[in-house]
């Protein structure tokens, strides 16, 4: 591979505590989604090099090299790109995260590849989705047909069970009944 017009890519291991974190990058990590970047490097390695200018500054990867230093690493891998202007420089610290975010998913085929790997019995938390978005993906989208008439039925209740200002205790939790845009009520 190659960038630039003549100059091969290499990667090259740099120490952590030498690489510096861009000041002004807008990309903010968790300290959730740092152990989570920790987890899979545990288990599937270093893949994907740290971009870094000619003066170790870090491009791309700044969460990898959070996730890292979690992982008490002293070397990761990197790619040097003295080539870029400043301009560019900023650039493309924007554009390497908001490029991936405007990627989409065919979710049929995420269903078939998530079934596989729970045959496999493979921890699915290591791709990186929570429990609610693996609910939404495997949730049966085929609605059910049925009589109920929610308006002939509202209509037919004479005495309400819950009325507006009623709070009800479940569990650790509590469900009122009212306007959630409402000051008071919410401070009720």
């Amino acid at each position: 591979m190659f960038f630039g017009k003549d100059k091969p890519m290499q990667i090259v291991n740099k120490p952590v505590k030498t690489l510096i974190p861009y000041a002004n990058n807008a990309r903010t990590h968790s300290t959730e989604q740092v152990k989570q970047i920790a987890a899979s490097i545990k288990e599937f390695g270093f893949t994907n090099p740290v971009l870094i200018d000619g003066e170790n500054g870090i491009i791309a990867g700044h969460g990898r090299v959070m996730a890292a230093e979690l992982l008490k690493m002293d070397e990761v891998p990197c790619i040097e790109l003295p080539h870029l202007t400043k301009a560019q420089k900023k650039a493309y610290i924007i554009a390497d995260n908001k490029l991936a975010l405007n990627a989409g998913w065919d979710i049929e085929l995420l269903k078939t590849d998530f079934a596989e790997l729970q045959e496999l019995d493979f921890d699915l938390s290591l791709t990186g989705f929570n429990d609610i978005e693996l609910s939404d993906i495997f949730r049966n989208d085929e609605a059910v047909e049925d009589d109920f008439d929610v308006d002939a039925e509202t209509e037919a209740i004479e005495t309400p069970v819950s009325k507006l200002g009623d709070i009800w205790q479940l569990g650790n939790h509590r469900l009122m009944c009212g306007d959630s845009t409402d000051k008071e009520t919410v401070a009720k």
